[in-house]
């Protein structure tokens, strides 16, 4: 299927798993629309500098539930446009009432960015605000989520953000990591509410997770090989070994990702 948007890159990365990127942004965000047999998942929705639900109608017509990876703005945009929204309980509370020890200036700088395709005339990043909003529900580790005929195992992988999200999908092998693996830019944890130790043993985690296929981060690269998980155990030993796993050791290049601490 192809979709032509003023706003929007979609990618058919199989017949039911689109991602739905916005390359316009210097973040290069990317969403993922994963289509079930009652249900579609929808993991994250964007920057909000346009609205996503434009999209997904386009690729089903099934209900949509959201599964957020983190409450960052970045991530968040569309969050309004639906009816369900599932999210971490560590994080219930930054979807409510904001995200922790973020200025609203920081965002409206960084949202009005760098940006390299004309925005809708809706999107005014002088007056742009993030999501807020009472989930539908709370996730825990360990969770399923079933979207009829394909079901999603929930890791809990703070570090990034104290609820952080990966989504590991059964039916295909896929792994959606969020903002804790993806390549090209630093996988930060180096701001007051991100946590170094949080995000190492977060790493660790998913390179343990067993018939990984493919890789799918939340910025940068669309689809990175599960190879990259064996880079990921070796960096883990890495920083431990090194003792850098703390604020202000600065970035730590290894082969296909980095981090900044």
């Amino acid at each position: 299927m192809v979709i032509q948007d003023s706003w929007f890159t979609v990618t058919q990365i199989d017949r039911k798993t689109f991602a739905i990127s916005e390359f316009g942004h210097w973040e290069k965000v990317h969403s993922y629309l994963l289509i079930g047999e009652k249900k579609a998942g929808l993991i994250d929705t964007g920057l909000g500098i346009d609205n996503i639900k434009r999209i997904t109608d386009q690729l089903t017509s099934l209900p949509v539930m959201v599964i957020t990876t983190h409450v960052h703005w970045d991530h968040i945009g569309s969050h309004g446009e639906y009816k369900e929204i599932f999210v971490h309980k560590d994080e219930e509370d930054w979807l409510v009432n904001g995200i922790k020890k973020l200025p609203i200036e920081q965002v409206r700088k960084d949202v009005g960015r760098d940006i390299t395709i004309p925005t809708p005339d809706s999107f005014n990043p002088e007056t742009y605000q993030p999501f807020q909003g009472v989930p539908t529900g709370l996730l825990n580790d360990g969770d399923e989520i079933t979207l009829g005929n394909r079901n999603l195992s929930i890791y809990h992988t703070p570090g990034h953000s104290p609820g952080h999200i990966s989504l590991y999908d059964q039916s295909t092998g896929y792994l959606f990591t969020g903002d804790l693996l993806y390549d090209e830019t630093p996988i930060y944890a180096f701001f007051p509410t991100t946590d170094p130790a949080d995000l190492t043993e977060s790493l660790e985690k998913i390179s343990n997770i067993p018939n990984v296929t493919m890789i799918y981060g939340g910025h940068n690269t669309i689809g990175l090989s599960a190879k990259l998980l064996d880079e990921v155990k070796c960096a883990v030993k890495f920083l431990r070994e090194e003792d850098l796993i703390h604020f202000g050791t600065g970035i730590h290049k290894f082969n296909g990702f980095s981090v900044k601490f």
